[in-house]
């Protein structure tokens, strides 16, 4: 019998809505998804912001690094001329339950509040861990979130060295490996499936979403959760 592979959608539905606004991750909500992936930044008033760059540019109508603006400032630029930047807080209440989150930690000095963050969620809102999943390619920042609590559910980002991110993963009790798709094989699956679930990112074209899906992985990350 087949497995079911969660729906993740990248950045709320990246494909359908400007990424990491709460309109795509009230988006990727209406598409029915199993869990949303999302990154972020602190901000330089202490809050952590979603956001994927370092700097503003590309997506907002701000310049520079973002670690170097307050929230004031953050929220009076728009993103792709119409959306807020969102804070990590304002998406966990939109959220509220319905799926799991996977926050991936970008900027440096993530992991102390995301801690927090997640310990108020659980302790006021009703949230478990097994809402969250906290991932990162920075194996500092995950090493950050186990000694503060590991109880977190933790994920080790890869798109180079697999045999590096398992040999890491066990040193902080990861419970998920997370895959370029690229990199993958049957057989590789099948193998990080032994000790770990594997997620896999960003899939959104047809051909490889069914090859990938005939692996029976744990979860797909996309840009169109629609299609998985």
């Amino acid at each position: 019998m087949n497995h079911k592979i969660l729906k993740i959608g990248h950045r709320g539905a990246k494909g359908h809505v400007t990424e990491n606004t709460l309109e795509s991750i009230q988006k990727a909500l209406d598409l029915g998804v199993d869990g949303i992936e999302i990154d972020v930044h602190l901000c330089a008033s202490g809050e952590l912001v979603v956001f994927h760059d370092f700097t503003l540019n590309r997506m907002t109508d701000g310049d520079g690094e973002i670690a170097k603006y307050t929230l004031k400032e953050l929220k009076k630029l728009k993103v792709k001329d119409r959306y807020q930047i969102p804070t990590l807080s304002q998406v966990l209440l939109l959220i509220d339950k319905k799926c799991i989150i996977n926050i991936e930690l970008k900027g440096i000095n993530t992991a102390k509040e995301t801690c927090r963050l997640i310990a108020f969620f659980i302790e006021k809102k009703g949230w478990n861990y097994q809402n969250f999943i906290v991932s990162s390619f920075q194996s500092g920042l995950l090493e950050s979130v186990y000694k503060i609590n590991n109880k977190i559910p933790l994920g080790v980002l890869t798109d180079t060295n697999l045999e590096k991110a398992v040999s890491f993963a066990k040193t902080v009790n990861a419970v998920s490996i997370h895959v370029d798709y690229t990199m993958l094989t049957q057989e590789l699956v099948e193998k990080l499936q032994e000790n770990y679930k594997v997620f896999v990112y960003t899939v959104n074209n047809l051909k490889p979403l069914e090859r990938i899906k005939s692996y029976q992985v744990d979860g797909i990350i996309s840009d169109y959760p629609d299609r998985i």
